[in-house]
């Protein structure tokens, strides 16, 4: 069995280190593709250098332009790549460009598809992710989904329960196999001089968000509400394209709020272990937050992690100043003794026993 693993996003490294662990630990010949979609050191190469991880094999330096642009540059390039390496099955993981892109790759060359994190939905074709997320369901061969929802979605599209394979959310893994190395470093909290417990964590990054001026603008002001309710301090580590947007408009940051540069996971980990709540537009957030025991209000309008809701970790805001406060005042009430719902932290070991009885 040799794998193929395609990633281009902080989030896909992120999630795929216990796969890469994994494939290590069982001597699986494997190869990994970076599409360089994130190109940045901060968003990109810090992570596996902090997670100990091999560098990718080859990348495809396709980290620029539009999205047309980027499918065409990155399936183009990555089928390059599978013509010369010829694996039996190629990883993909949930719903950013690169995996689209390594999906139509791996289809052209007929190579065997894994959707790892498959059957997400949101319902909001705003989202760029939520159509990768849909084509890559109609592309793959095998799905490893993370709850019994996610495969129930699939099973509404008309995916062949056979190929369902419900395995958990590889955060969990990640999660676990991390919490204790960053519990042990409060440095940053101390560099940043603040408490356990004692702030708001915030991230926003998503396009249907920071490329527009007013939902931009909402969400600043949404931040400066919060803090003259609760007088913490607001910790927001700047996306760089959400920097960008902010500067683009000629936005105004409010005082109150902490600006950091982007950190790494083992950093963010210990930024969300110590907060007292987080807000976000983040998909894999709502996730860490559930895991972590830390309740999360997401700015957005759906989530595709309902799960998220249904146990009470999350709530989903909207893009209203009012609302977001209100939401932030109705998590902040709410106890934090709701179950994982995302599996037992094993996601990897059963992706890849799976893989090995098909292969």
């Amino acid at each position: 069995m040799k794998i193929g693993v395609i990633l281009g996003v902080r989030p896909e490294i992120i999630k795929l280190a216990p796969v890469f662990r994994e494939l290590v630990n069982r001597n699986i010949d494997h190869f990994v593709i970076h599409t360089n979609q994130h190109y940045s050191y901060d968003m990109d190469k810090l992570f596996f250098e902090e997670l100990n991880l091999n560098p990718p094999k080859y990348n495809l330096e396709c980290g620029y332009d539009s999205f047309k642009k980027q499918i065409s540059f990155m399936s183009k390039r990555a089928f390059d790549v599978l013509q010369k390496e010829k694996p039996d099955n190629m990883i993909v993981f949930a719903d950013p460009t690169s995996a689209f892109a390594g999906a139509l790759a791996a289809a052209k060359a007929s190579i065997d598809i894994s959707h790892i994190e498959a059957g997400l939905r949101s319902d909001d074709l705003r989202m760029l992710e939520e159509t990768n997320r849909i084509a890559i369901g109609q592309l793959a061969d095998y799905h490893f989904a993370p709850t019994v929802g996610a495969k129930q979605n699939l099973l509404d599209e008309g995916t062949n329960e056979e190929r369902i394979h419900v395995v958990g959310n590889t955060i969990v893994d990640s999660v676990y196999q991390n919490m204790e190395i960053a519990n042990k470093d409060k440095s940053l909290l101390e560099k940043l001089n603040l408490e356990a417990k004692k702030y708001f964590l915030v991230t926003a990054h998503r396009g249907e968000n920071v490329d527009d001026k007013e939902t931009l603008s909402n969400i600043l002001k949404a931040m400066d509400m919060v803090y003259q309710k609760y007088k913490l301090p607001i910790v927001w580590p700047l996306h760089p394209r959400t920097k960008k947007m902010i500067n683009t408009f000629n936005l105004k940051i409010p005082e109150c709020i902490k600006i950091i540069e982007p950190v790494g996971f083992l950093e963010f980990l210990q930024l969300e272990t110590n907060a007292r709540l987080m807000i976000t537009d983040s998909g894999g957030i709502q996730e860490e937050a559930c895991i972590l025991k830390i309740p999360c209000v997401t700015m957005r309008l759906t989530t595709e992690r309902p799960e998220t809701v249904n146990v009470g970790s999350n709530i989903v805001a909207g893009l209203n100043p009012d609302k977001i406060l209100e939401s932030v005042e109705t998590m902040m009430g709410r106890d934090t003794n709701w179950e994982n719902p995302f599996g037992d932290g094993k996601s990897a070991v059963k992706i890849l026993d799976t893989l090995k009885n098909i292969y």
